[in-house]
C-alpha cells in the first residue's frame, strides 16, 4: 500500500485525520444469535485481535464487557434493551436517523484518557444482504472494522476481505492485516489525529529493519 492509500484508512469525511487502536484487553459479548454463531463471532475477534498480537479478557474491570455486539431484525428493538441509552448518548435519535437512513449496521466507540479504545458497541440490523451474509464473512468483517477506529469511508469501495480462488476460502486481506499489525506496534501510538501517522505505519510495512 501506498503512504496515501494508508492515510486515506484513517481520514474521515471532514478531512480530518483519526486514529485510535484498543488501549485494552477486548473482553467481547454478542447479544441476539444462537450458540453456534456465537462461537463464530467471538473466534473472528480473537483471529484479528491475535494478528495484531493484542489480548482477550473474559471480563473488563469497569465495564464487564467492552466490546457489545448486537444482531436484530429492527432498529427499533435497541430501543427496549435495558440501560442501552446509558451506553449510547441520545440513543432514541440515533435509532430515528438509522430507520430513515435504512442503515443496516453502525458503530459506535468510546475512548479513555489517552484517546485508547476503551468500548466499542456493534449493532448489526440482520435483514437485505448483511442477512444473506455467511456468518463467516460477517464475523470477520465486523472483527476488523472494530479492531481499529478507521475512517468513514475505509471500507465503501473495497472489502477488507478477498476470497481464495483455489479453495474460495475468505481471507483478511493481506495488506490490512499488515495495516493491523503495523497499528499494534508497540513503538506506536495508540491515538493519533496527524496525517504523519500515516507514514510510520507505512514504514513499518516495508519490513523489520524499517
Amino acid at each position: 500500500m501506498t503512504p496515501d492509500q494508508i492515510q486515506d484508512l484513517f481520514t474521515r469525511n471532514d478531512g480530518s485525520y483519526a486514529f485510535a487502536r484498543w488501549g485494552r484487553p477486548i473482553a467481547p459479548i454478542v447479544f441476539g444469535v444462537q450458540d453456534e454463531t456465537l462461537s463464530v463471532v467471538k473466534g473472528a475477534i480473537e483471529a484479528v485481535a491475535t494478528l495484531a498480537g493484542h489480548q482477550m479478557s473474559e471480563t473488563d474491570p469497569e465495564l464487564g464487557s467492552n466490546l457489545m455486539v448486537f444482531f436484530f431484525r429492527d432498529w427499533d428493538e435497541l430501543l427496549a434493551v435495558p440501560d442501552l441509552d446509558r451506553l449510547i448518548p441520545d440513543l432514541t435519535p440515533l435509532v430515528a436517523r438509522l430507520k430513515a437512513a435504512d442503515a443496516s449496521q453502525y458503530r459506535a466507540f468510546r475512548f479513555d484518557g489517552e484517546n485508547a479504545i476503551q468500548a466499542a458497541f456493534v449493532f448489526l440490523r440482520m435483514s437485505g444482504p448483511l442477512a444473506q451474509m455467511p456468518a463467516e464473512t460477517l464475523a470477520l468483517t465486523q472483527a476488523v472494522q472494530v479492531m481499529l477506529m478507521w475512517g468513514d469511508r475505509a471500507f465503501a469501495e473495497t472489502s477488507p476481505l478477498a476470497v481464495l480462488p483455489d479453495t474460495g476460502a475468505t481471507i483478511l486481506r493481506p495488506e490490512i492485516a499488515g495495516v493491523i499489525a503495523a497499528a499494534y506496534d508497540r513503538m506506536m501510538p495508540v491515538a493519533a489525529d496527524d496525517a504523519s501517522h500515516s507514514l510510520r505505519l507505512y514504514a513499518r510495512l516495508q519490513g523489520p529493519t524499517a
